[in-house]
């Protein structure tokens, strides 16, 4: 069974992958083919003003969810890394049912304005504005779950010592490696 929920997760974050480049694929199209339009034709396409804007939308809300799931969001670690090991986890503890709150909220926010949203009409394709910011519906619920399931772990003992830092610089490892070194080095006698 667990393999079975594993292969479900990997294909829903496959999926948004697919879906945030089809974003940026058409958002990408439609603005450099109305900038052609009107440079060379002085014309221009009305619906590429309105679909990039809400595929920027959905990337952005999409994108929340990719980098929650591979801890990548910026954040400032310098107390964190501080602390001892249940210090890093109560901050860990506290930061997921922050966010955890925070997706409830987005959730619930969208629910009370469904119907003002879904009664909306884009002004130029006509579509719903459901199409558009719905997806907070998924991003939401796809946070809230994330969040729940890291909560989860850190109650079962199954969290990373390394997972308690949510901030992971590029570099950061190779840069501490050659300070270690250099100070190795410098200890030995040698000048640099």
């Amino acid at each position: 069974m667990s393999s079975l929920l594993k292969t479900a997760v990997d294909g829903f974050y496959r999926i948004i992958e697919i879906i945030l480049v089809l974003c940026m694929t058409v958002m990408l199209i439609m603005v450099f083919g109305n900038v052609v339009l009107r440079l060379f034709f002085n014309t221009g396409i009305d619906l590429s003003e309105e679909i990039p804007r809400f595929a920027f939308v959905w990337m952005t809300f999409l994108g929340g969810i990719i980098g929650l799931h591979r801890r990548s969001h910026l954040g400032v670690d310098m107390v964190v890394q501080a602390l001892p090991v249940l210090g890093r986890k109560i901050c860990w503890a506290i930061s997921q049912v922050i966010m955890l709150i925070c997706s409830l909220f987005i959730f619930y926010g969208t629910w009370l304005q469904h119907d003002i949203i879904a009664g909306n009409a884009s002004p130029v394709a006509q579509i719903s504005m459901l199409w558009v910011y719905g997806v907070s519906y998924v991003t939401g619920a796809a946070i809230a779950l994330i969040c729940l399931s890291n909560l989860i772990r850190l109650a079962r003992g199954e969290v990373a010592d390394d997972e308690l830092i949510d901030v992971h610089e590029e570099g950061l490892a190779e840069g501490l490696e050659a300070e270690r070194d250099m100070k190795a080095h410098m200890a030995g006698g040698a000048k640099p």
